[in-house]
């Protein structure tokens, strides 16, 4: 069966199984062409809250089916391939957090949502990568931030902050392992060019950046700048949006790295495999989800 009639087949079986697909930046383009909606983590489960929809198709990684699941409960979630999981939310564990609550007992815990529901359920605030300064300066009682599980938003929030940041000794591979030194090589080759980068990348590759921020904001900066050419410092799939909604501009990946394997696990194929066997589901058990939607709702309440 070719792209198009995948693409087909599967909106016709979300509207047979009052379904939405949802689907973030760093998917493969075919899948992200024929999504209900469109962005990052965050978004994605807000708009799972809100829709009609009786099923919702997530075209992601689990953590973010399970973001789903904490504020959808009364929804099915489908998450195409269970293998889909995230190499930053798997360097915190409850039993290793717990043990760091022991040895910063003053601390306030924000939980970057790239993690598990089981993590968001032991954290006292999630935060995303857009508003991580907001919410822990939110924090009025605590002084003492600990930050899991990516070290490198942590050190940025740091630098933006008067509170004490304790970072935690974890990372997302692809935006980690991308070195300044590839930076500098894309700068020399378009030196009309900007550099636009993730909070998760390294300290090095940030102090490099003309402007840091989150996917949604990066999409955003780039509407409206007047640069023309923009190095992107992020996974190549933001690359779908950008060229789509800045045709007249040119967009650059100064990294081989800048792939996330697990992302493109959801292919056309197991989107309809499971649509049709109703299989896998996503589902966080209420002694886990009532705690994590607590985490979430407290970040949703910071203005």
């Amino acid at each position: 069966m070719n792209t198009s009639d995948l693409q087909s087949e599967i909106r016709a079986l979300l509207r047979e199984r009052k379904g939405i697909l949802l689907a973030h930046y760093y998917q493969r383009e075919e899948v992200q062409d024929i999504a209900d909606f469109l962005g990052d983590s965050l978004a994605l489960s807000i708009e799972a809250a809100r829709t009609e929809a009786e099923v919702i198709v997530f075209a992601g990684v689990h953590f973010m089916a399970e973001s789903a699941s904490i504020l959808s409960p009364d929804k099915t979630v489908l998450l195409p391939h269970l293998d889909a999981g995230c190499p930053l939310a798997d360097k915190v564990t409850p039993a290793a957090l717990e043990k760091a609550r022991q040895q910063y007992p003053d601390a306030a815990v924000v939980t970057y949502i790239n993690s598990s529901a089981e993590i968001k359920a032991h954290s006292d605030i999630c935060c995303t990568s857009s508003n991580a300064v907001k919410v822990v300066n939110s924090l009025q009682d605590a002084r003492q931030i600990l930050m899991i599980p990516d070290g490198n938003l942590a050190r940025y929030v740091a630098r933006l902050t008067d509170k004490e940041i304790i970072p935690w000794d974890g990372y997302c591979p692809f935006h980690h392992f991308m070195q300044p030194e590839e930076v500098a090589r894309s700068k020399a080759e378009h030196p009309d060019a900007l550099f636009i980068a993730h909070p998760e990348c390294n300290a090095a590759v940030l102090e490099m950046a003309d402007f840091v921020g989150s996917t949604a904001a990066m999409i955003q900066f780039c509407k409206t700048t007047e640069a023309k050419k923009i190095i992107v410092g992020t996974e190549i799939g933001i690359m779908t949006p950008l060229k789509k909604q800045n045709p007249e501009k040119i967009f650059i990946s100064p990294s081989k790295s800048l792939l996330c394997h697990t992302m493109k696990m959801i292919t056309l194929e197991n989107i309809l495999e499971s649509l049709k066997k109703m299989m896998p589901v996503v589902k966080v058990p209420e002694a886990i989800r009532i705690p994590a939607k607590r985490a979430l709702d407290r970040m949703l309440a910071v203005r």
